[in-house]
């Protein structure tokens, strides 16, 4: 996550140089939480909290669950992950809707926090979960608020409830008001509520918020807070809070390249749980707040379960299981292939997701690199195929390739290139389905790997042929030998078939049962 990436790279420059050490001294550890507290003051974490957090840290890390450690070093990252968990809140926290809707939920914060794009994120994020949102617009403050809040209800396909025009124009308390009451009405189970808001902490924001909340009686207050403004992210907090109060936080903008301590400080200054954060411009950058798996992408540690989630979200359970049984019967085509890359895409940026791998901080500059549009390329070279084409790669001839390449705006090897590819996916593929290692480009023959480029023991038969037994002992040679000659199996040496190192019994591939289905399916991202 680029708003925590500076601070990743020194936690993990810090850890690495524990990793060479078999047993921690004091001074280790004095000299570890030391760097700890520099990058964390770096961030821009306030001060307080640095002190508790390194206190923490320092005590633990010298206590006998480190000392008693097979692997001292992994045991401080663990410490120092669990202490992150603390400070970013403990636990994930939900929302906690009324029983009797419509839940109201209002939004406050500073002008440029990023409210109204967050009201459009959160109704559809509610709309995903079964819920039927309207947005209220009471920013009547900020020039052309209500549009953008119109504009945004309509990309996430909610209702916007906007009596008045804005633009200094209209009472925001009557507006909110008077919107509860037509959600009610209208039987919207979910009602939010942008607020407006300052480019600085004044009495008249804090008693117009105020009186909103008196008149709405809102089951959700969040503030909303930018991750890159720093220290007064956390002074404006507590402002808000004395002024307000505020049930819940949402980090805006944690694309941001800031140094985005801020974000570390305000669950622990405040006692107010981090409910969600937005990740970027588009409405579906927005994802449920875990403490535990922020945690872990800080320390770039990865973040798994997010990616499943998404991944899971994005693929079809349906689509999945046919593509496993055409994996295993052998007939996986270019058009399955572009459905798939279609689905991939779906799950959201590439390049993030490959960002939630553990270890994914030391491939910064790979991921840099990465191109997400070489994927659009490769849909407008297989669309600009026929039918027939995408079944049967082997159709294609030189003409064929030169027609493709013209109508998706690419080149001849461009095309060589996709489909050398994907025939060497397919056999891989095929290998894996039948039960097999495959061979990757790049490495060796895997020794052992089901006759797939392994080296063969010598069987008795062969060893007959050969002229009998080679072991250097005169009597368990002589002994072989008589075996071989009365046609009796040389222990240790019976043929083995292909792929018995695997359970696979004979050459020939077995017929896919159930169980391995389910598995394709797993790989493909179904549940």
């Amino acid at each position: 996550m680029a708003t925590f990436g500076t601070l990743s790279d020194r936690l993990a420059d810090t850890f690495k140089h524990l990793r060479t050490k078999g047993k921690l001294s004091a001074s280790d550890v004095d000299g570890t939480v030391r760097e700890i507290r520099r990058a964390l003051l770096d961030a821009d974490v306030s001060l307080d909290v640095v002190k508790q957090f390194t206190a923490r840290v320092r005590e633990r890390a010298l206590g006998d669950e480190v000392n008693k450690a097979l692997n001292p070093a992994q045991q401080v990252v663990q410490i120092v992950n669990e202490e992150l968990v603390g400070i970013l809140g403990g636990q994930q926290r939900r929302l906690q809707f009324a029983k009797n809707p419509p839940t109201v939920i209002m939004l406050a914060g500073l002008q440029g926090a990023g409210k109204t794009t967050l009201a459009g994120k959160l109704a559809k994020h509610l709309v995903k979960e079964g819920h039927t949102p309207i947005l209220v617009a009471s920013d009547l403050q900020r020039p052309n608020a209500v549009n953008q809040l119109q504009v945004v209800g309509g990309q996430a396909g909610v209702p916007v409830y906007a009596p008045e025009p804005g633009n200094g124009v209209g009472d925001p308390v009557k507006v909110a008001k008077d919107g509860v009451a037509h959600a009610a009405r209208a039987q919207h189970d979910v009602v939010i509520i942008d607020t407006a808001g300052r480019l600085g902490v004044d009495a008249e924001l804090m008693k117009q918020a105020s009186n909103i909340r008196k008149a709405t009686n809102p089951d959700e207050v969040l503030f909303v807070i930018d991750a890159m403004i720093g220290q007064d992210a956390v002074a404006t907090a507590k402002a808000f809070q004395d002024g307000v109060d505020f049930t819940g936080v949402v980090l805006s903008k944690l694309d941001g390249d800031a140094r985005g301590g801020a974000a570390l400080s305000v669950a622990s200054v405040t006692g107010r749980p981090i409910i969600f954060a937005s990740t970027g411009e588009g409405l579906d950058d927005f994802e449920p707040f875990h403490p535990d798996r922020m945690a872990s992408r800080i320390l770039d540690l990865g973040d798994i379960l997010t990616l499943i989630e998404q991944a899971q979200q994005a693929f079809d359970e349906e689509e999945a299981m046919k593509v496993a049984e055409k994996l295993a019967s052998e007939q996986f085509t270019l058009e399955d292939f572009l459905k798939q890359m279609q689905q991939l895409r779906g799950a959201g940026s590439i390049k993030k997701m490959l960002g939630m791998l553990p270890g994914a901080g030391g491939m910064k500059q790979q991921l840099e690199n990465f191109d997400e549009r070489e994927i659009v390329r490769t849909e407008a070279i297989i669309q600009s195929m026929t039918p027939a084409e995408r079944k049967n790669t082997k159709l294609l001839n030189g003409s064929r390739r030169l027609r493709i390449a013209k109508g998706a705006g690419m080149t001849v090897t461009d095309v060589n290139q996709l489909v050398q590819r994907f025939e060497q996916a397919a056999k891989m593929m095929k290998t894996v389905a039948r039960g097999g290692v495959p061979q990757i480009p790049g490495m060796g023959p895997i020794p052992g790997a089901g006759g797939y480029g392994g080296g063969k023991r010598q069987s008795a038969k062969n060893k007959k042929k050969s002229g009998g037994s080679r072991s250097g002992n005169p009597a368990k040679r002589a002994a072989e030998n008589q075996a071989i000659a009365e046609g009796r199996p040389v222990a240790g040496n019976a043929e083995e078939p292909k792929g018995a190192g695997f359970g696979l019994g004979g050459a020939k591939a077995p017929t896919p049962s159930a169980d391995d289905l389910a598995n394709f399916q797993k790989l493909l991202g179904g549940r």
